[in-house]
């Protein structure tokens, strides 16, 4: 066997072992259950569920949002310059027009706006959906008690599961492409170097959606399902990438790639911003505590996009 595929057969086998256990830990221990929580045990889950929202929104903004830019922008370049290349005449001012316009905002937003077109039809055609869960009404039943005299309504919490679902979506999207970029590394240290980038930031976001599994009162066998299923996501890319042969010209498959990407990073903005932050930051209790978890969480994934 060839050192360089040991060694990516090896980052199979960790970014699933790594993914699985972060992702079931919250998912089989049931500390981490907020309906059951009182006191100190559920101010404390409530600062480590901020944590892991500003992990989120790191890996949205650091890692995803970046990721897919830079992409979009380099497949854009690429098509640009093919053009103008096969192309005769002065083109410049028309390839200057095309090379400034915000392509990969405009497909991240289309990522955002496709969720809420989602979410929008299944509310509209099934208003069973919009049905908040056992756990969700204990938490707001217990949010009424503690804060009798709150200033308003906090953010209603009833699709939460759709949203965990569009999440976990979102993250197997990006993880397929994580994979598949450690899967086509020429070098054995280059391999090392992405995977263990990955392998840094992929555990505390798979705890996260553990944590939110939890949170949104999904089943122990639903959610085992779903932490396996995102598991195999980036062993699948690693494997696809290991079946591409070396030097073989992508053709339209980095443009669908990035595009795809762009899709998957304004899917998990999206749950970011509209249920994560917004269910975390509603309490009124310890805000300063909540914006300093928020803020470490961040700053973390910050730090890792150094080297991812």
């Amino acid at each position: 066997m060839e050192p360089l595929l040991g060694v990516k057969i090896g980052c199979l086998f960790s970014l699933l072992v790594l993914t699985l256990v972060c992702g079931l830990f919250p998912v089989c221990f049931k500390w981490f259950q907020t309906a059951t929580a009182t006191g100190r045990h559920r101010r404390v889950l409530s600062l480590l569920t901020c944590t892991s929202a500003g992990i989120f929104l790191g890996a949205g903004f650091m890692h995803m949002t970046a990721e897919a830019l830079e992409g979009i922008e380099s497949e854009i370049q690429k098509l640009v310059i093919q053009n103008s290349t096969n192309s005769e005449g002065n083109s410049d001012d028309a390839d200057s027009a095309y090379m400034e316009y915000p392509y990969g905002e405009l497909i991240i937003s289309l990522g955002f706006f496709f969720v809420f077109l989602l979410e929008s039809l299944a509310l509209q055609c099934c208003p069973g959906a919009a049905g908040r869960s056992k756990v969700q009404e204990q938490e707001w039943g217990m949010a009424n008690v503690l804060e009798p005299h709150s200033h308003g309504p906090l953010p209603s919490p009833s699709r939460g599961p759709l949203r965990a679902l569009v999440l976990l979506l979102s993250l197997s999207f990006h993880s397929v492409f994580e994979g598949l970029a450690v899967g086509l590394q020429p070098t054995v240290a280059a391999t090392v170097q992405l995977c263990l980038a990955i392998l840094a930031h992929k555990g505390l976001v798979v705890f996260g959606v553990g944590l939110r599994l939890v949170q949104v009162g999904t089943g122990s066998r639903w959610a085992m399902l779903s932490i396996l299923s995102l598991a195999l996501m980036s062993p699948v890319g690693l494997a696809l990438g290991l079946a591409v042969p070396q030097g073989v010209s992508e053709g339209g498959q980095g443009l669908a790639q990035a595009v795809l990407e762009g899709m998957a990073a304004g899917t998990f903005l999206y749950v970011t911003f509209l249920e994560i932050l917004p269910r975390e930051l509603a309490g009124p209790e310890a805000p300063l505590a909540k914006w300093g978890c928020v803020a470490a969480g961040f700053a973390f994934m910050a730090f890792i996009a150094l080297w991812a």
